[in-house]
């Protein structure tokens, strides 16, 4: 019989900059490589060759909700184009981790105003993410 297990989303930690961020939307976080580990060549007869792609960059996406603390931070760092680190954990179960030495925030956050309050949708270029 298959063991059940919980995911809660408090176990899992974004910080950029050496900032926690808190205050996340129902999307919380998504982190992403920008290609493959290895390609695949197939010649005419049939050979095939791998090939190891040595990009190392991916894309982190946070979503904030519009009143958390780190908003102004977010938007402060999309505006200077300072490279930060960042770091997601999640405690787990599963244990897994994404570690970035060299990241920036690409631009603020769109911002709408009506009857409800929108999210705040920041994305991150990593220069050189690991996944743990």
């Amino acid at each position: 019989m298959a063991q059940a297990t919980t995911f809660d989303a408090k176990s899992v930690t974004v910080t950029v900059g050496n900032v926690y961020l808190t205050g996340f939307g129902e999307s919380m976080v998504e982190a992403e490589k920008a290609e493959n580990n290895y390609e695949v060549k197939v010649g005419a007869q049939g050979d095939t060759m791998r090939t190891k792609v040595n990009n190392p960059t991916g894309t982190i996406s946070v979503t904030l909700l519009a009143t958390s603390p780190q908003v102004a931070y977010m938007d402060k760092l999309a505006v200077s184009g300072t490279l930060v680190p960042v770091t997601i954990i999640n405690a787990g179960p599963p244990r897994e981790s994404i570690t970035v030495t060299e990241a920036f925030v690409v631009k603020p956050a769109a911002r709408s105003y009506g009857n409800e309050a929108d999210d705040r949708e920041y994305e991150i270029q990593c220069m050189d993410m690991t996944f743990n």
